[in-house]
């Protein structure tokens, strides 16, 4: 049984929805995708079955060649600032990529959003995926891997102590003499290391959550270590349940090699789900959206996926098993998933598209609302994870089933909160409130 009492489920928000080619749909929200006002609805949906989180992917370039994805139209912090305002309990977290922010720059505005939103604001960092990404930051390609996760700890080491350059004493307002800000509470951090140079101190107070929580999704070896040591919960991939027992046997064991074998890290694998009053109509709502695959864009995304060219190969043929993963330089989570299918699925080209169709290979459950919370349950009483990372198929029809009619479910099985414990994410994820730290690591 999971030590844990209950799940906790997050809200992956990505455009009209995760099915690659869903947004083609009549009826789909593909037109409301720059809208503000779209993203605050789903944000509310979500609060109004008490998830935890609402989640935003970020990349820093656009791939002209793949005209029939559905790209981000808002800067993620920016949006989260609008939504903190239109939600009152649910965590904003966001992708920020130590590649290209600094240190201080990440920490203010991350440290802004956990202001403007009282309390609920998560970073989930990355080393980021795309040379073409790296073009618009003055360089001609990514770093290698290894540096690329060397200049990560360096960054979370930085932004770590900004935060903490700010005790909780810091601002007396004193009106009687004059003091607002006590200097004596506020110092700066004299960092000099291989990527950064930063004097300190941040010029944004803690928040009421001490500082926003750290989030991490690599996959990789150099992702699950940089995971062991900094992460407050984990996004990951795990395309069956035995994967995901193999990931989170893998991190316990890397936790506690690090120290923090007693510290609760919550693993969320993404759930990619399709709900229906009977299981028939469950499948025919997959069946809908597949309709409008396009297999040439299909192919297109899953070549840039594992570095490999489908272009000329047969729809209906078997795909060969993947070169090892330490070989490829792009996102090694979604390269892994795809591997793990390929070996345990043996699919044809075709298959293998379908399966790839919504979420990229992420946990798939198709079925009614008490089977899906079955498998739910299942997973979670399993050890193979702490809740899930939901990745609806179409927004907001596919998150609408499953707060109105999975939640409930899950709720009566007291698997699930009927109300949030207090106002900041970390209370919801029932993480500590982090003490202030020095610079030599002791707490004040």
């Amino acid at each position: 049984m999971n030590t844990a009492t209950q799940l906790h489920i997050n809200a992956f928000l990505f455009g009209a929805g995760h099915h690659t080619m869903g947004w083609r749909h009549p009826d789909s929200s593909a037109d409301r995708v720059g809208d503000i006002a779209y993203f605050e609805e789903l944000a509310q949906l979500a609060e109004s079955g008490c998830l935890d989180a609402v989640f935003f992917a970020d990349g820093h370039s656009i791939n002209r060649q793949y005209s029939a994805g559905v790209p981000g139209l808002l800067e993620p912090i920016t949006a989260l600032s609008a939504m903190a305002r239109a939600t009152h309990h649910i965590g904003l977290v966001t992708t920020v990529s130590s590649s290209f922010y600094t240190p201080f720059h990440a920490a203010r505005m991350l440290a802004s959003l956990d202001h403007i939103s009282g309390g609920r604001a998560g970073a989930n960092i990355v080393t980021s995926m795309f040379d073409a990404e790296a073009q618009n930051h003055g360089m001609t390609a990514l770093p290698p891997h290894a540096e690329r996760y060397e200049r990560a700890d360096e960054f979370v080491h930085v932004i770590a102590q900004l935060w903490d350059s700010w005790s909780d004493d810091a601002l007396p307002r004193d009106r009687e003499n004059g003091t607002f800000i006590d200097p004596g509470h506020i110092r700066p951090i004299h960092h000099e290391g291989k990527y950064f140079s930063v004097a300190g101190p941040l010029n944004v107070p803690r928040s009421t959550q001490g500082r926003p929580v750290l989030f991490q999704a690599g996959s990789s070896e150099a992702g699950r270590e940089f995971a062991a040591r900094w992460a407050e919960a984990i996004y990951s991939v795990s395309w069956d349940k035995d994967s995901a027992l193999e990931f989170a046997a893998d991190m316990h064991r890397r936790l506690a090699r690090a120290g923090r074998g007693e510290t609760a890290v919550p693993i969320l694998p993404g759930l990619v789900t399709y709900i229906g009053a009977t299981h028939a109509e469950a499948l025919e709502k997959k069946r809908v959206l597949d309709a409008f695959l396009d297999i040439d864009a299909a192919i297109a995304q899953l070549n840039i996926f594992t570095g490999q060219d489908y272009t000329n190969h047969e729809l209906d043929e078997p795909v060969v098993a993947l070169p090892a993963a330490e070989l490829f330089t792009g996102p090694q989570g979604r390269y892994l998933t795809v591997q793990r299918i390929i070996e345990t699925k043996h699919p044809t080209l075709r298959e293998l598209l379908g399966f790839l169709a919504a979420g990229g290979g992420h946990a798939t459950m198709i079925g009614t609302p008490a089977t899906v919370a079955d498998e739910i349950q299942d997973w979670f009483e399993s050890v193979a994870c702490d809740g899930f990372n939901l990745m609806c198929p179409a927004y907001p029809e596919s998150l609408k089933d499953f707060v109105e009619l999975v939640v409930p479910i899950l709720q009566q099985r007291g698997l699930f909160r009927t109300a949030y414990p207090g106002s900041t994410l970390r209370e919801t994820l029932g993480l500590r409130r982090p003490a202030v730290r020095n610079l030599t690591g002791h707490a004040r």
